[in-house]
């Protein structure tokens, strides 16, 4: 290899679908819900296939749900080879357990696996910016509502903070994929679970991990409620048209 070579990074995608989605109120946790064709998680794992053939997959999943999504993989002819693990208490637990099957020297992304719309353009300029040397990539869209920082009083009912004010060109909404190089992820993942890692970012910053922020897509949607579902079902059907 010559002198300024570098030797390319391996590409793994962490799915992390080990919740059990009870707000959605359904039969099965919302990933095996059908999607048209699909269900939400195989169209999931799809967005990324299409882009990335190569890639290793981790999947995390329900305990109690392993065998079924091993019998629907199997029933709807989905070939793509994966690495099963066990969801654990937390998201936090899931993805650490998932990133144990990582070594280190790779690509990580670690995408929820509710999230199927995400765009072959978005996954392509985030692994080009982490090829390129960026260590830490995290997609983000800007608020657009108006913003009121409230609480509740002592009757549960919302009442303005005094002198609390919130700049909505400061506030964005984070979504996955989140892309790290392995090893760092992993080392962030090595402390003791805290409440406020609400996300795999929210680790890696607590670690020191610079991060790099990029343009989300506002189509790249959490599926949690029936709603979203709703929504879903119908971008589907206009993606397919």
């Amino acid at each position: 290899m010559l002198p300024e070579e570098k030797e390319s990074r391996r590409f793994y995608l962490i799915v992390t679908a080990g919740g059990q989605g009870t707000r959605m109120g359904a039969d099965v946790p919302k990933q095996f819900l059908s999607l048209g064709e699909k269900n939400i998680l195989h169209t999931t794992i799809c967005a990324f296939a299409d882009v990335f053939p190569d890639m290793k997959v981790i999947t995390v999943l329900p305990k109690e749900h392993i065998t079924f999504w091993k019998e629907y993989c199997l029933k709807s002819g989905f070939t793509m080879p994966q690495t099963l693990v066990k969801g654990g208490f937390t998201r936090f637990h899931s993805v650490k357990a998932a990133l144990a099957k990582v070594p280190d020297g790779a690509i990580v992304a670690i995408h929820d696996g509710v999230r199927p719309f995400v765009s072959p353009k978005l996954l392509k300029m985030m692994k080009a910016r982490m090829d390129a040397g960026c260590r830490a990539l995290i997609p983000c869209m800007p608020t657009t509502d108006t913003l009121k920082v409230l609480r509740k009083n002592g009757a549960g009912e919302l009442e303005i903070v005094p002198g609390a004010k919130a700049d909505r060109s400061e506030i964005f909404g984070v979504q996955t994929p989140q892309f790290f190089y392995s090893e760092d992820i992993k080392a962030a993942y090595s402390a003791p679970y805290d409440l406020n890692f609400t996300d795999d970012s929210s680790v890696a910053q607590a670690k020191g991990i610079p991060l790099s922020f990029c343009q989300g897509e506002r189509y790249n949607i959490k599926i949690t409620t029936k709603e979203d579902l709703i929504f879903a079902k119908l971008f589907s059907l206009g993606l397919n048209s």
